[in-house]
């Protein structure tokens, strides 16, 4: 039974990490989107636009920056291991036009 419960911790454990690592991944997506959106157009409130995106999907924006249109932004997401405590997961993204450099 011991052996059960430790391989089912062990699954969960690596299970609610991969939630936040998907979940920073998605929120560093869509915040490079909607900065980009706004990039070219209105470049000062490109990095605004990601923060308020990241923010929405419960992550906290670490990076944004802008070059030729192009955003590149980080993000990381705060959440709680069970029997490890708190951790953080991390994710980056970059979005702009087609055929801009990244």
């Amino acid at each position: 039974m011991t052996a059960v419960w430790a391989v089912a911790m062990v699954a969960v454990q690596v299970g609610v990490a991969r939630v936040a690592r998907h979940r920073a991944q998605s929120a560093a997506d869509l915040g490079a989107l909607g900065a980009a959106r706004v990039a070219l157009a209105v470049p000062d409130e490109a990095c605004d636009r990601a923060q308020a995106i990241t923010a929405a999907n419960g992550a906290s924006l670490r990076s944004c920056s802008l070059s030729d249109g192009v955003a590149e932004v980080a993000v990381a997401v705060r959440f709680v291991v069970p029997l490890l405590g708190p951790a953080t997961a991390t994710a980056s993204a970059s979005a702009g036009p087609v055929g801009a450099a990244a």
